[in-house]
């Protein structure tokens, strides 16, 4: 008997790991890609000698999924150190934790930005959350982080200055109005374990599974644009320029705006946030000194975020020079290269007025129109199933879970267990 086929369609994190899955599970899988590589929102490019990370930035090492399915010391992951440096114009101070960096605990005591009530809320907060498991997070009651925080206590100061520009970054939602649960889930991982980079890139993560799904037996197709996903009574049909394909199953692994495109009677939430990331070369010892930490701005302008990346992964850049990077989250897309770097410039001369940042240099700028769908307090219970599409065809993908590299995982593994739960 022939194994079942599958087509994958998005070879992104999603879809890879829904090729790898029901690859290893016995099926002939196919998986089509539009752009000329894998990996979606998570890739490296490598130029001049310098790794730049097209998408997202980091990863959480204690992210339940992620820590099951990816090879986590073969990615080499180089940590940030815990906590923050908050800056603003002439003074710069530490928000740290204690627990887990108890070198920084007098200067986390001492920070300035924050109350000290703010700070034994947040060990309380801690305390708490490691005790609830990650798969209870996305339940019960919810509210928007903002709102979130200003229930528990937690002062105006500490939502501006740290929640803000931190948390304001990683849901590219500066006033906070995302689901208090992503807070939650991210926060406890942000406790358990490391937030860092692979060695070699975030591209690491998707050549890492791309090999093994390519091992396991998936064919894939790069450069391959999907035009239409069909289900055919018992079978589906991946409609390309080259013609149609007919599989037993599909699973379209796509960003929101493709998925509604190819599936134009499953409802699919669209809505996103963009972002703007950009990419610079300093001379070699260049850098502010961090001790590996990032750099949040406390007075709500931008970038929000500053990341010494070399500092952190020395790889990332060639022994004469250092990488660093900026996050821009409350900036429109069409602001020229040039004003972002004024910007960058002149935030990091405020910020450390004993050094001269004249000689930083633009390597890339990364304009993300959609890089992650609007998240509001609910959205958990009201996203669509993985099964929502006509059968044989499921879904995978942020818009079935959170948008992360953790939800995008997951998906994948349910999208893969759906398909081998009809296909029994």
């Amino acid at each position: 008997m022939d194994a079942p086929t599958v087509g994958v369609v998005g070879g992104g994190l999603a879809g890879l790991t829904a090729a790898l899955q029901l690859a290893r599970g016995g099926r002939e899988v196919t998986l089509y890609e539009a752009d000329a590589h894998v990996g979606g929102q998570v890739r490296s490019e490598h130029e001049g000698g310098f790794t730049l990370d097209r998408g997202f930035q980091v990863l959480f090492s204690a992210y339940p999924t992620v820590s099951r399915v990816l090879d986590l010391p073969a990615l080499q992951l180089r940590p940030f150190r815990p906590g923050a440096v908050l800056a603003r114009e002439g003074m710069r101070s530490v928000l740290a934790d204690p627990i887990r960096d108890p070198r920084a605990a007098l200067a986390a005591l001492s920070c300035p930005e924050v109350t000290l009530t703010d700070k034994l809320r947040t060990l309380l907060l801690r305390r708490r959350l490691q005790r609830t498991p990650f798969g209870e997070i996305f339940t019960g009651t919810d509210r928007a982080i903002a709102a979130e925080l200003r229930r528990l206590g937690f002062s105006d100061a500490y939502i501006a200055h740290f929640a803000r520009p931190f948390f304001g970054a990683i849901t590219q939602d500066p006033r906070l109005d995302s689901s208090k649960q992503l807070f939650e889930y991210i926060f406890k991982a942000l406790t358990m374990g490391a937030i860092g980079v692979p060695a070699a890139g975030m591209g690491a993560i998707t050549q890492q599974l791309a090999s093994r799904a390519t091992a396991a037996g998936t064919t894939i197709h790069t450069g391959r644009r999907v035009d239409e996903v069909t289900a055919r009574g018992a079978h589906a049909v991946i409609h390309t320029r080259a013609g149609g394909d007919r599989v037993d199953a599909a699973v379209v692994a796509t960003d929101p705006q493709t998925a509604a495109t190819l599936l134009p009677s499953t409802p699919v939430p669209t809505e996103t946030r963009s972002t703007i990331t950009q990419h610079y070369a300093l001379p070699a010892g260049g850098l502010p000194e961090t001790a590996g930490r990032i750099i949040l701005d406390v007075t709500g302008g931008d970038p929000a975020v500053v990341v010494p990346m070399s500092q952190v992964a020395p790889t990332y850049a060639p022994a004469d020079a250092e990488l660093l990077v900026a996050s821009f989250i409350d900036t429109p897309l069409d602001t020229p290269t040039e004003a972002l770097a004024a910007a960058t410039t002149a935030s990091l001369g405020a910020w450390y007025p004993e050094r001269s940042f004249a000689e930083l240099r633009v390597l890339a700028t990364d304009r993300i129109a959609d890089a992650q769908p609007v998240q509001p307090p609910g959205f958990a219970a009201r996203r669509p199933e993985v099964t929502a599409p006509p059968a044989p065809v499921v879904l995978a993908g942020a818009v079935t879970h959170w948008a992360s590299i953790e939800g995008a995982i997951a998906s994948g593994l349910e999208a893969a267990r759906a398909v081998a739960t009809a296909q029994r």
